[in-house]
């Protein structure tokens, strides 16, 4: 709801990615419930580092923990696990694109209803939450977060439905956006996606035992079974009785959202039907058939751009080097003491191997430019160590339009592709030539023929700018940046 760079630090700020959204994890009928959602969230560590939370259901308790930082250090001890009881529990990690980092922000949460106690965790953003927002506060609904999921929550207490389905439905029928959530119930575990479908939620098993999450490397990790994506506008309820699907959305034509295939996703999992490492390597591919440049090795900048340089090198013929070691002992928060080392941060991360650059024509593979302070301490570095030639290649095409679906991105004028084009980009990140995925080359490399531009298959608008969703909050005006007088220190 909000998307602001404020609550990141100096050397987030200088990130050249976009940031994670959320992930999400529910699990039904089993006595370890709570520490099989934790090994699922850690799975799901990469969809965000800023918070993590759990909550569970004894058959007359429920109990959470919630706290800012990762899932290994916030359920790393057994008597955390066992204070944390019950068969089925939901959980979430968190990287906020709406309301600021504070513990009252992180998910689940949760509240006692006439029919007992809901936990929510919620992935996504509603781009009508500050006007339902507005007006549940006028009819004397207390707010205790700034986060867009608590704007559910208020709809289902009020809805003059009886059972937690209905009120459930009724509520998401008052909302515009992109999400998959789930919820827990005394009896139920609840998980619901978009019409659109543009967020994702992944169905399986585990023996007799039911899960729901974000992605299919949340059920490896366990040792579970894929069943199904949940799909579009689909409520998927668990029970007692088994797995039972609604559908109470006019349908529509699906737009998932294909920065997943390049980015967010993590490799191994299984997205829409596709292997997103498969999807990476064949995004690379193309990326060599419409930009091949002579070089002596492709580098990819580590780790998200490995894929696809490795898809890359196979079509070019150009070896594939490891030209960048990654440092991965340095975590988000790290905190760079002096302002005198600052510039130094790109190389906390990275390391130019200098034995394999020296005088070599360098073709630089990154999944997306986003501000382009990365990119150029990267070319910089790559130039260093002697490189002769560097050339940039995206597997993306120029990100020049704002996420208002659950990405954190920045404001639209500080996006290096709407600000210059493709020249004045290369010349500002001082590489040789520079060269970006065409969105055409990206749908096909997904398993389209090509991008129909009168009905788009995915959610393309960070590219594009066309945006399925409509995005009534921001249409309506400037969306204040905190949305309570409250503030915490944490």
């Amino acid at each position: 709801m909000t998307h602001s760079t404020s609550h990141l630090t100096a050397s987030e700020r200088d990130d050249d990615h976009l940031h994670e959204e959320c992930g999400i994890f529910g699990i039904f009928g089993h006595q370890d419930a709570a520490a099989h959602t934790a090994l699922g969230l850690h799975a799901l560590q990469h969809r965000g580092q800023e918070a993590a939370g759990i909550v569970s259901f004894d058959g007359e308790h429920f109990h959470s923990h919630r706290a800012l930082g990762l899932v290994g250090d916030n359920f790393n001890s057994e008597s955390m696990i066992r204070r944390l009881d019950g068969s089925r529990a939901v959980g979430h990690v968190r990287y906020s694109t709406s309301g600021e980092t504070v513990l009252r922000n992180v998910q689940p949460l949760f509240a006692d209803f006439e029919f007992g106690g809901l936990a929510i965790a919620h992935n996504g953003n509603l781009t009508n939450a500050y006007q339902v927002r507005r007006a549940l506060v006028r009819q004397g609904c207390i707010f205790q977060s700034t986060s867009d999921t608590e704007t559910i929550i208020h709809l289902i207490a009020i809805s003059h439905y009886s059972t937690v389905v209905d009120r459930m439905i009724d509520a998401m029928r008052q909302l515009e956006g992109a999400y998959s959530l789930v919820a827990l119930t005394q009896k139920k575990l609840i998980g619901l996606r978009d019409p659109l479908g543009v967020r994702p939620l992944v169905l399986g098993r585990l023996g007799d035992t039911h899960l729901l999450a974000s992605e299919t490397c949340a059920f490896d990790i366990l040792g579970a079974k894929f069943i199904r994506d949940v799909e579009p506008g689909e409520i998927v309820v668990i029970d007692e009785d088994g797995v039972r699907s609604i559908k109470p959305f006019v349908k529509a034509p699906p737009r998932f959202c294909i920065f997943e295939y390049i980015y967010f996703a993590r490799p191994d999992s299984v997205v829409e039907g596709k292997n997103v490492y498969a999807v990476r390597k064949c995004i690379g591919a193309e990326l060599a058939r419409e930009s091949h440049v002579d070089a002596d090795m492709v580098v990819p900048v580590p780790d998200s751009g490995v894929p696809a340089a490795l898809g890359y090198a196979e079509q070019s013929g150009v070896p594939f080097e490891l030209g960048i070691i990654r440092n991965h002992y340095v975590g988000r928060t790290f905190i760079e003491p002096t302002d005198n080392i600052r510039h130094l941060g790109v190389k906390l991360k990275h390391n130019a191997n200098l034995a394999q650059l020296k005088g070599k024509r360098v073709v630089l593979v990154d999944d997306s430019i986003v501000r382009g302070t990365t990119s150029l301490k990267i070319v910089e570095m790559v130039r260093s160590a002697g490189a002769r030639e560097v050339h940039m290649r995206v597997s993306s095409p120029p990100t020049a339009f704002s996420c208002f679906y659950g990405i954190d991105t920045p404001a639209q004028d500080e996006l290096m592709a709407s600000r210059f084009d493709i020249d004045g980009m290369a010349r500002q990140i001082e590489v040789d030539t520079l060269a970006f995925l065409s969105l055409d080359g990206l749908y096909r490399a997904v398993g389209e023929a090509r991008r129909n531009a009168s009905a788009p298959q995915f959610c393309d608008a960070c590219f594009s700018g066309d945006y399925p969703i409509p995005l009534t909050d921001r249409t309506e005006g400037p969306i204040p940046e905190q949305l309570s007088l409250l503030t915490e220190q944490d």
